[in-house]
């Protein structure tokens, strides 16, 4: 990578950092990327109001390539002294998603400089924390006729500077699951006067683990209780309201689905048992991330031909990505630049994306743009 683009987007992605945005509220940051791409290449800059993307057009007949960047940070404060440090209060880039931006334009001053065999598209993609932003973004794929996509995310726990790949499922799928109980209010001295939706919500949780068992499944399936909140906090009045959030997680999106069918029958069951009103909400819905072999095959490749540090996975992030939407629709890999083995986590305090992944980042991409 050229030093002078190196240093160019270290700036970009130290200013990135300086103004972090929430899912869904990336203003400045599209902003801002629209304008360094616009003053530093030649790309032609799709504005598609909450997200964008800019084209390297090499002619007619050319495979059409996209690789994808996200965009929004997290609601964590800024702890560490950073001269570059985050400008918003409970706000901060504490995944890399301002070094993903940074990468995704280093590699677009290389393209645009230098040249490209295929056509090549760089989306810059809005709310990946909260599941909403990709598919918003899918119609993308259909739209340019892409034929293969490519991301990457920085992480922890492996060795610096790696890229680390899996055929298959690379992340999985959740989605946060609301069941919310209603009966009807009752002095605390008559409770049995009303209905309390407590005892309901504990036979839920009291099944999670039979759901969930290793042995029933095929692979990796998890219920986790995030928040029981029934009734008010007033000591005269039997609770008559109650809400169960979960968190439900599989390696397989069918053994979700399953998962969530079967907490709803149980929902359902226990409210008529109970006399109880039962309704369900859902936010934060991620499908799995699969990769597809041919598209992994072409990294490794890369790393063999330009040294650069290959390691395989052996199973799948339990955390989720919603670059699935775009595999769903064509070919594709999600793979990751190891931050050190002892580096801080991503969603911690402690963290701050690493700049040097930049070169590893654009140099992984080069290459794919090559194969």
């Amino acid at each position: 990578m050229e030093s002078k683009n190196l240093d160019l987007v270290k700036q970009l992605r130290h200013e990135l950092h300086q103004h972090p945005e929430l899912s869904n509220h990336e203003v400045w940051t599209k902003q801002h990327l629209m304008e360094f791409l616009q003053v530093h290449t030649n790309l032609e800059l799709v504005d598609k109001g909450s997200w964008f993307y800019c084209v390297y057009h090499s002619g007619e007949g050319k495979k059409n390539l996209a690789f994808r960047a996200d965009m929004d940070a997290l609601p964590i404060d800024e702890t560490l002294e950073l001269p570059y440090g985050s400008q918003f209060p409970g706000v901060s880039h504490k995944c890399g998603h301002d070094g993903h931006c940074a990468s995704l334009a280093g590699f677009a001053l290389e393209v645009d400089q230098k040249g490209a065999e295929h056509n090549i598209f760089f989306l810059f993609q809005h709310a990946e924390e909260t599941g909403d932003g990709a598919i918003q973004c899918a119609s993308f794929i259909e739209e340019n006729n892409i034929d293969e996509i490519f991301a990457y995310h920085n992480m922890s726990g492996m060795p610096f500077k790696s890229v680390n790949v899996i055929d298959g499922t690379a992340h999985c799928a959740s989605k946060g699951m609301t069941i919310h109980m209603e009966g009807t209010p009752a002095h605390a001295s008559q409770p049995e006067t009303g209905v309390n939706p407590a005892f309901a919500i504990a036979k839920i949780i009291e099944k999670i683990p039979e759901f969930t068992a290793s042995g029933k499944n095929k692979g990796l399936l998890l219920c986790t209780v995030i928040q029981v909140d029934i009734g008010e906090r007033a000591f005269g009045i039997a609770a008559s309201k109650g809400n169960l959030l979960l968190t439900i997680r599989a390696l397989y999106e069918e053994e979700l689905d399953q998962l969530q069918k079967n907490l709803e029958a149980l929902a359902f069951e226990q409210a008529e048992k109970y006399g109880l009103k039962v309704s369900f909400s859902f936010t934060d819905e991620f499908p799995e991330t699969v990769n597809h072999k041919e598209s992994v095959d072409k990294v490794r490749e890369v790393c063999q031909v330009k040294g650069l540090f290959l390691s395989e996975m052996t199973e799948a992030f339990r955390a989720s990505e919603d670059f699935g939407h775009y595999t769903k629709l064509t070919k594709g890999a999600m793979v990751f630049i190891g931050n050190g083995e002892q580096y801080p986590p991503i969603h911690t305090f402690e963290y701050d994306f690493r700049d040097e992944l930049i070169e590893t980042a654009v140099e992984l991409f080069k290459g794919i743009a090559e194969v």
